[in-house]
């Protein structure tokens, strides 16, 4: 394993050593528990959608969502990163979402893979991504304009953007990072994040569950990526520990109003852009619903703001009525209504992302390439 001490010692973790908080030592029969059900997880319920998936390209290919380009690098695996709990999922998960976004903004975009816990737990798939990072990038054969070059990552996936960003050989090279509903404190307890969400019953169908669909697999996937014994404040682990300087110059952070992830990410943004820092139990957005497919950028900053700080672009967007992952395929959900919303808003977002990056951290460069 990476030596995380050595390779980010520059960066420092949170806190005094006294007032360091470590992840939990569980029993044999939680880590069993724990096992089972990613074996599960993994194996028998995600590794047959994907081959059902591959088949059904193959026999029913849709070239519109498709890569154009699909390369290996001499790395541990062959710039968005997906999600997955650290555990599951592929480059193709977000085939769609970053097809919509090459066409709409004109820029290349290049999904990235990472091994995945529990075989390869934290810190093992950051330096995965910097290794594939630095690899892409100085391949010549792709069109790729180095000053204008972006992280962008999902759930997880958000998590490893901002950690592998904090690396120097990737923070010199790129201007700026999006996570979108990221974790980014693994302090905070599962049971204190699920009471600062919204919960809308009046919404009906999908989102008028009244039990966050994370919170039963959060424990899992935790003990899946972080051991026993390791600090949870560290600021590759936990971002929101980091300070302003350790990141790219553009910082994008986009929160989901119905999940557990969202209040962490509002913080982290508020921090970043110097403003009040919301208490770890404040809930974010409001009550009342905003409205099929609306987003909410002005008279409202729990929702939207930005700031210019330190020569840095530091945006906030929280994305009202939505779940955790609205912006990918929802297979299996039969909520038409929370569909079409999600829908809608997903094609705003990535309207919202572009305009930043290049009137933003891109604006100093030539051409148009992520």
């Amino acid at each position: 394993m990476p030596d995380v001490g050595s390779r980010s010692s520059a960066l420092g973790t949170a806190g005094s050593d006294d007032a360091a908080v470590f992840s939990p030592n569980y029993t044999i029969l939680q880590r069993l528990k724990f096992a089972c059900i990613i074996f599960v997880i993994q194996k028998l319920i995600f590794a047959p959608i994907h081959i059902f998936g591959l088949l059904h390209d193959l026999f029913h290919p849709r070239r519109e969502n498709r890569p154009t380009l699909t390369k290996s690098y001499p790395t541990n695996n062959s710039l968005p990163i997906h999600g997955g709990g650290f555990a599951l999922g592929t480059p193709r998960d977000n085939d769609t979402w970053n097809s919509t976004f090459a066409s709409h903004h004109n820029t290349l975009v290049i999904a990235l893979n990472y091994t995945k816990s529990p075989s390869a737990p934290f810190p093992h798939p950051i330096y995965d991504l910097e290794s594939l990072i630095s690899s892409i990038l100085s391949d010549t054969s792709l069109p790729i304009d180095p000053s204008r070059v972006a992280l962008a990552g999902f759930s997880a996936g958000g998590n490893l953007a901002l950690a592998v960003s904090q690396l120097e050989s990737v923070r010199t090279r790129i201007c700026a990072v999006i996570p979108l509903y990221p974790v980014v404190d693994f302090v905070a307890p599962a049971e204190t994040k699920a009471k600062t969400r919204r919960f809308k019953p009046e919404l009906g169908g999908f989102r008028a569950k009244e039990k966050d669909l994370l919170v039963p697999v959060t424990n899992t996937f935790s003990w899946a990526y972080v051991r026993s014994g390791q600090r949870i404040d560290h600021t590759l682990l936990s971002p929101y520990y980091a300070e302003r300087e350790a990141f790219p110059r553009g910082v994008f952070l986009i929160g989901c109003e119905m999940d557990i992830l969202g209040q962490e990410a509002w913080r982290m943004a508020c921090k970043l852009a110097g403003r009040k820092i919301p208490a770890v139990e404040e809930a974010m957005g409001r009550r009342e619903p905003a409205g099929v497919g609306e987003l909410i950028l002005e008279g409202d900053e729990r929702f939207s703001f930005e700031e210019r700080v330190g020569g840095g672009w530091y945006r906030w967007l929280l994305v009202p009525d939505t779940i955790h992952g609205f912006d990918q395929k929802m297979q299996g959900v039969k909520d038409r209504e929370l569909v079409e919303d999600a829908r809608m808003k997903t094609e705003k977002v990535i309207s919202v992302i572009g305009e930043w990056l290049f009137s933003g951290p891109f604006s100093a460069g030539l051409d148009r390439q992520v």
